[in-house]
């Protein structure tokens, strides 16, 4: 009897995400790639690569296949399309039955989403209109101090102080760093500084939903030990991370797919 897989895509502005699991949930593969720009062929590769993992492309029965994140609608031969939100909740709720919230940090946007007990959207709310407190200020910043943006976080837990920053524009930001390395404040008081006003502003993000403990962090800054930090000392409560935080919503949206079609089955 050959395996069943459902396919979930996370097509997100800096990465894309693939997750494949089996009828009884498992995680059987994933993938993560750059989308360096290009939507739909990023969410071509990341599929294929998901697949190669457990065997050749055409012999991998795939009965659903959901897609979410910044590019879903552009996914070919897609099952549905589902929300960031509601996948990101699902994936965490499975991940971690007791999480009460989820803030999630991506390449253009975050997301600080309450769920209920059972692991439904409670409320949410959204940065998707400035780059700040995003991990696209970090990459900006990380050009600009030329650090690796993988460095960046370690840099900002092992410094003793950090500079303020107090713009809350990406580009205002960047002068202000500039003008600290023109005063020849050291580099990594600037880096544990960036790591603080990303986490300040995504902090205000969550106030405003109303942070509720336990709380999982997910996304690709969730690498990033500075912003750990800072977030977990300014929210006063331990954050958990998962062993592939960049893959959480394209897990729930796995998820979905299969529990739609084994519903439907049994029916």
């Amino acid at each position: 009897m050959r395996s069943i897989y459902f396919l979930g895509l996370d097509i997100g502005s800096a990465t894309a995400k693939a997750v494949l699991i089996n009828e009884k949930r498992d995680i059987c593969s994933w993938a993560v790639i750059p989308t360096g720009g290009r939507l739909l062929e990023a969410g071509e590769k990341v599929r294929r690569d998901a697949l190669e993992i457990v065997g050749r492309v055409d012999e991998v029965h795939v009965e659903a296949v959901v897609s979410t994140g910044y590019g879903r609608e552009l996914v070919r031969d897609k099952t549905r399309s589902v929300t960031e939100i509601t996948c990101h909740a699902k994936g965490a709720h499975e991940l971690m039955k007791d999480v009460r919230f989820v803030i999630d940090i991506g390449g253009q946007d975050s997301k600080a989403i309450l769920l209920s007990k059972d692991g439904l959207v409670e409320r949410f709310e959204m940065n998707d209109k400035c780059a700040a407190g995003t991990g696209r200020f970090l990459e900006v910043m990380s050009r600009v101090l030329n650090i690796p943006l993988e460095e960046i976080g370690d840099i900002a837990v092992n410094s003793g102080e950090f500079a303020k920053i107090s713009s809350t524009c990406t580009v205002f930001a960047e002068s202000e760093v500039i003008s600290l390395l023109a005063q020849g404040v050291d580099i990594p008081k600037i880096v544990s500084g960036l790591c603080k006003a990303v986490s300040e502003r995504v902090y205000g993000l969550a106030s405003r939903v109303g942070v509720t403990p336990p709380i999982m962090l997910t996304g690709g800054v969730a690498k990033n030990r500075g912003v750990v930090y800072w977030l977990s000392k300014l929210i006063g409560s331990e954050i958990r991370i998962p062993e592939n935080p960049q893959i959480v919503g394209a897990y729930g949206a796995a998820l979905i797919g299969a529990e739609s079609y084994l519903n439907l089955s049994i029916k």
